[in-house]
């Protein structure tokens, strides 16, 4: 019948995750590595991944992390070790509409200490491209801390625009697939009163046939660094160099890094 039909076209989209709001501009950004960095991804079931990664480095501390994560109904990332210690424990449950996504998460609870961090997320789709959400976030300890953000998120077939306010500051940034080889971003982060505000503009380029990956970065901060990637098939290993010039503060870095996924 005409009714339901109707009622099928009003069905808006789930928004995904408040965290990932501006994740698909950061990942056209490179990531700096200082020294030698491996990493290993493995997938054990479809509900079950552990992770580890191995730091060495002349400029600040080696280190060594460990992560697994358990994806169900909710999920979970309950332990991670730092410098064969451990340090961080986190679980967060989500819950997925057909137009919404609310989540929570705890970390480090500590009942006889009374301390701990509790962080809530809502993010609902208003239209088809447009969704909004806030997030929540309490902080105890001695001199508890409570923290609200608001986020708004747009999108389109080939872009991605996020918008992020708290009593911290502004974060803002906008996604764009040029082509099937190269996508852009741009992202503003500036502090309360505008306060060590920056904005970064960066580049991915892919070239398949070569198994290639590169991105650049160009910051307000006269950063320039750039990263080269390639898939060493058939094996499941990538090979990572990477250079970043600060020239405010006249520093230069250099390294690479061995992924296996």
């Amino acid at each position: 019948s005409p009714r339901p039909q109707r009622e099928a076209k009003n069905v808006l989209p789930n928004p995904g995750e408040f965290e990932q709001c501006h994740q698909k501009c950061k990942e056209v950004f490179p990531t700096q590595v200082n020294g030698v960095r491996l990493v290993l991804n493995k997938t054990l079931s479809k509900h079950f991944q552990v992770n580890h990664s191995l730091h060495l480095s002349s400029t600040e501390d080696s280190s060594y992390k460990f992560g697994t994560m358990f994806v169900g109904s909710g999920q979970a990332g309950p332990a991670e070790t730092h410098q064969q210690t451990f340090v961080t424990w986190k679980a967060d449950a989500e819950f997925r509409g057909e137009d919404f996504t609310a989540a929570v998460a705890f970390t480090n609870p500590d009942v006889l200490d009374d301390s701990g961090v509790v962080i809530t997320h809502y993010l609902q789709s208003v239209t088809p491209t447009l969704a909004m959400g806030g997030q929540l976030v309490y902080q105890r300890r001695p001199g508890d801390e409570i923290r609200f953000l608001f986020t708004s998120l747009s999108t389109g077939s080939n872009f991605v625009g996020a918008l992020t306010l708290g009593w911290a500051g502004v974060q803002a940034s906008y996604y764009h697939r040029a082509s099937d080889q190269l996508q852009l971003g741009v992202e503003l982060e500036a502090g309360s009163f505008w306060e060590d505000s920056s904005v970064t503009f960066g580049y991915q380029l892919d070239v398949p046939k070569a198994n290639l990956q590169f991105k650049g970065v160009i910051s307000s901060n006269w950063v320039v660094g750039a990263t080269l990637e390639k898939k060493l098939l058939p094996l499941p290993l990538s090979l990572v160099l990477c250079s970043f010039l600060n020239h405010q503060k006249n520093k230069f870095h250099c390294g690479f890094g061995v992924m296996i996924r």
